[in-house]
């Protein structure tokens, strides 16, 4: 039996996208950077620790298998996260404002025995950004909660220029990557939906 190892809507929403029956667990763990740590080793290991506590905590669920993702906005080796006020995302999309950044998502399947994960990596090109255009989207409070402080399936969809990778990971489960991981585990899509 598959789980997500997630609190994001938007995640469920993607899996079941595929048509992957799953259920989920619930974690709250602290995802905080190393000093030193390179951007794409940081979210692999962030998604990597919450497939591995989601195993533990079904450690009596046989036959579990738990998905764990992460998703990150970097620009200039810098990890963007999430805003943590209207402020702190303004000042995120100045930076993004013109510029192409990646967005690095990672996908761990973990097993009793057995892992194994994938990597996206996705260009966003973001038009300019006048203040009056960036001071509205925050009033609007999408970007809160969101890496990089937008949403591309929202209304940060007009910003973006041109984008050359996954659309889905940007989002944050990149489809293509996690439905080839299910297939090498066995799983393949059916009947949608969370058990």
């Amino acid at each position: 039996m598959l789980y997500l190892a997630s609190q994001s809507p938007r995640r469920r929403e993607l899996l079941g996208q595929i048509g992957v029956r799953f259920g989920t667990v619930q974690l709250d763990l602290p995802e905080v950077r190393v000093p030193g740590e390179p951007p794409e080793d940081y979210v692999s290991r962030v998604a990597r620790e919450k497939a591995g506590a989601g195993l533990l905590k079904l450690s009596g669920v046989r036959d579990a298998i738990v998905l764990g993702g992460d998703t990150e906005v970097v620009l200039d080796d810098e990890v963007f996260g999430k805003p943590s006020d209207g402020d702190h995302a303004a000042a995120m999309l100045r930076r993004l404002s013109g510029r192409t950044h990646e967005v690095v998502s990672v996908v761990w399947l973990v097993g009793a025995g057995r892992e194994e994960h994938a990597i996206s990596r996705t260009a966003v090109t973001f038009a300019a950004l006048d203040e009056a255009t960036i001071a509205a989207y925050v009033a609007g409070g999408e970007p809160m909660g969101r890496a990089g402080a937008y949403a591309i399936q929202g209304r940060a969809a007009a910003f973006v220029r041109r984008i050359e990778g996954s659309y889905s990971g940007v989002m944050g489960l990149p489809l293509f990557e996690t439905a080839m991981l299910l297939r090498r585990f066995g799983i393949v899509a059916g009947s949608a939906g969370e058990e």
